[in-house]
């Protein structure tokens, strides 16, 4: 219970910072997306339990974002599903493996959002956008999971199993 209440804040601080916090100090394309971070330890470390959790967040950073309800949603539902298959083959408590997955599931997320918008008649003008902020992102995410994995707290969390 202590355990699902810690990750509970997480959660919760990682939401206030991405989406009043952030978005007032840093530029769009070097704007850490801290769901995917969380995502992505989902993905490493839980089983198939964290589908809903996935989802969920998905679907939480659509209420604040504004585009298309369900983008996020299906993104790291499936980015999650990824995570989650080749999980079993990988070395999981390795840190630089949770950067370079951080970065992977965030250019793969770029990559979903630009095959559904592709699906939409009127997106015209939302792809270059995206295709130019993959690789900032990806490279803020993977230095943001870095520093967000070396404190002790995640540690502990993962100790407490």
């Amino acid at each position: 219970m202590v355990k699902f209440i810690k990750i509970m804040i997480i959660i919760a601080v990682a939401l206030l910072l991405q989406v009043t916090i952030l978005p007032a100090y840093i530029a769009d394309p070097f704007k850490p997306n801290l769901l995917i971070i969380i995502v992505t330890y989902i993905g490493l470390k839980a089983g198939r339990i964290g589908v809903i959790p996935s989802f969920g967040l998905g679907i939480l950073q659509d209420c604040f974002s504004g585009i298309y309800f369900g983008l996020n949603g299906f993104s790291y539902l499936c980015i999650f599903l990824w995570i989650n298959v080749t999980a079993d083959r990988l070395y999981t408590d390795s840190k630089y493996l949770m950067v370079l997955v951080v970065f992977l599931a965030t250019v793969a997320n770029g990559m979903a959002h630009l095959f559904m918008l592709f699906l939409f008649p009127n997106t015209n003008g939302m792809y270059a956008p995206i295709l130019s902020s993959l690789i900032p992102q990806g490279l803020v995410n993977a230095l943001i999971a870095s520093l967000a994995f070396s404190f002790p707290a995640v540690t502990a969390l993962e100790e407490s199993k």
